[in-house]
Order: structure tokens, then C-alpha cells, then sequence
């Protein structure tokens, strides 16, 4: 099984059930068939931009950034945690608009990566040399967008 697969069958694993460690997706992926390492699950944990979130018990569990979950591909979702980890200085944000801080020439790649996770809440981008404005579809919609695009730096 390559990376591609094994993170789309992570994605599948965290969706469908609460996952609380690393040493508990292990397991879940070895039941699956996948023998892996808990250095390999961080790897793609990070790749993947997974956060922890609490469930409606208060416990935490990992789950795919807020918006993203709906993104086009696991491969999409890995592209841009990474564009971010690489490229990303800052998000701010003013009056429905999100603004992306970029390294200098980078924000085209980041802003394709963006459109390229169709998260639903966002209309498109617009990117200059190191800054791209994100659309939100909805004024509402911006704290979610916000919110997402951050865990991405963390």
C-alpha cells in the first residue's frame, strides 16, 4: 500500500470512529491489514493536517481541519497541509475576507493548493507574490475558513 492509500484509509478510519492516539490508529490500521509504525501514523498525521477535537463527551479525537473534511482528495487535503508547513508566515483576516501570508513567490502555489480542496465555504482566491486573498462564500463562513487554514500552521 503506498502513502496515498494508506492516509485516504487513516481519513476513513478517523471519520468513522473516535480516535484518540497515535498508538489507537496503529492498532485500528493493523486490523486493517497494515502493519505501520507510531512514527510513520505522526508522519501522516501532519501530512494530513489532522487535529484534535472534542467529541460530545469532551474527550478529544483526531479529525480532519474544520471545512477540509470535504476537500476533493486525501491527496488535496496533504498538498496543502504541506504548501502551509512550507510557505505559510500568517493568516489574518477583516470584514468577510481572509488574507494568506506567503514566503515571497510562493502564494500562487499555496492559493492553487487552496482552490484545489474545494472547501465549501470558500468562493476562490486571488494571489499576488506573497499574499492571497481568500473569498468566503458567506460572512459567516469566514471563522470557519480561519479556522481551518490556522490548525494548518500549528
Amino acid at each position: 500500500m503506498n502513502r496515498a492509500q494508506r492516509e485516504r484509509l487513516i481519513l476513513e478510519i478517523v471519520s468513522s470512529q473516535p480516535v484518540r492516539t497515535q498508538a489507537e490508529l496503529v492498532r485500528a490500521l493493523r486490523r486493517k491489514g497494515l502493519q505501520v509504525t507510531q512514527a510513520t501514523v505522526s508522519r501522516d498525521i501532519k501530512r494530513l493536517g489532522l487535529v484534535k477535537v472534542p467529541d460530545e463527551r469532551g474527550q478529544y479525537r483526531y479529525a480532519p481541519p474544520q471545512g477540509v473534511q470535504q476537500a476533493s482528495s486525501p491527496g488535496a487535503r496533504a498538498k496543502l497541509a504541506a504548501a502551509f508547513r512550507e510557505f505559510v508566515t500568517g493568516v489574518d483576516w477583516g470584514e468577510g475576507l481572509v488574507l494568506v501570508k506567503t514566503l515571497a513567490g510562493r502564494a500562487n502555489a499555496v492559493a492553487a493548493a487552496i482552490d484545489e480542496v474545494r472547501m465549501p465555504e470558500i468562493a476562490g482566491t486571488v494571489a499576488g507574490d506573497d499574499t492571497i486573498l481568500v473569498v468566503v462564500r458567506r460572512p459567516q463562513d469566514r471563522r470557519a475558513v480561519v479556522r481551518a487554514l490556522g490548525q494548518l500552521l500549528e
